[in-house]
Formats: C-alpha cells, structure tokens, sequence
C-alpha cells in the first residue's frame, strides 16, 4: 500500500488498465460510482501541460512556442504532429509528462489517505510506460477482442478501422496481462458489474 510516513496512514491504491476502446473507463465509472475516488491519468495529464509551469517550460523548449495558442491552451494538433511522427520526440513528450503525471498522483494519493480514505483507483492505458505498476498494488485489466475494440474508437472518435487498428498495434506491450492481473472482460456481453463487485469483495 502507498504508505504516508508523517501521518502512518495507508491507502490500497488499484490500478483500472487496458487499451484504446477495452472499456476501462466503464469499470472506472464503475467504482466511481460506488464511492471510491478515481484519478484520471489521462485528463490530469492533459491538464497539467496546461497547468504545470515547469510542463509548459519543458514542452517549449522541447517543441517550441508554437506548443501553445495565443490563448494558452495547448496546441494539440502541433504536438501531435511533432510526437506522433517521430518516436524520439514521443519519447521526450512522455519523459516530460509521465514523471509530472506521477508526482500529481502521489500528491493525490496522499490527500485521499489524509481523508482517511483505504482503497482508491487510478485509471490509467499507460501503466507500464509511466512505470505505475511500481507504484500500484493492484491490477485490474480491462479486456474486450479487437473487433469490438476497433468498433468503438471508431465510433467514438471518428477514426477509421485502419488507425484504430494501427493505435491497437502500438500499444502492445501494455495490452499485455501480466501475471497476478486480475482481468475484466468488457465485451458487451458478459455483465462488468459482477466483476467488479466480485474484485472489490475478495
């Protein structure tokens, strides 16, 4: 469990994962539902290139002004040109993004704790890459077959089969269950709830 030395308070922090279009985010509702508080690696990673000052230096001097609007808002389009096509430039977006992201949660984590909290989730497609499966003490994998994977990011986001197919293939490695996983399946047949309900009362 993460522990928090000043207070010796211990929160039971559980990993919700799985790739594009799994349905990750259905289990996370899930729980969110239940009660139990849920980080958002995905929004507070974006929020915090926004946010973080030190982010906004780093991504600037990595990828230049033009990583911003006039606005301030993050230019999305820019960045994903420069990261998306050039894998040493991702590599840099995500040593800038993954360690900020890591801190933001183990500050949360720790206000969850101080609110005397024993068990919250973090959602997160990247747990491997942002190493935080070091930090986690559990691991729900969400799964569903790539067929109906492909159906819902396309539906959802607009993209063809093509790309879905190509986001699938490069985030294999995170597909991958790893051993203790506890996996569940989101096919839209087999009922999340149950699972779920069957995870947390182990």
């Amino acid at each position: 469990m993460w522990n928090i030395s000043s207070r010796s308070i211990r929160v039971k922090l559980i990993a919700i994962t799985g790739g594009i279009g799994s349905g990750k985010s259905v289990v996370a509702r899930i729980v969110s539902e239940m009660g139990y508080n849920v980080y958002d690696c995905d929004s507070r990673a974006k929020a915090l290139m926004t946010e973080d000052a030190q982010v906004r230096e780093q991504l600037i001097d990595s990828f230049g002004i033009e990583t911003y609007l006039e606005d301030g808002s993050l230019n999305r389009q820019h960045l994903s040109q420069v990261a998306f096509n050039d894998k040493s430039a991702l590599d840099r977006l995500n040593s800038i993004v993954h360690p900020a992201t890591a801190r933001d949660m183990q500050c949360w984590a720790e206000g969850q704790a101080s609110l005397g909290a024993t068990l919250a989730f973090v959602e997160t497609a990247l747990l491997r890459t942002a190493s935080l499966d070091r930090v986690v003490d559990e691991v729900w994998h969400v799964t569903a077959p790539a067929p109906v994977r492909v159906e819902r990011v396309m539906a959802r986001n607009g993209l063809s089969e093509q790309q879905v197919r190509s986001r699938i293939s490069a985030q294999a490695a995170e597909d991958a269950i790893a051993e203790g996983e506890h996996v569940i399946v989101n096919d839209g047949v087999k009922a999340v709830l149950p699972q779920v309900m069957h995870l947390i009362n182990q």
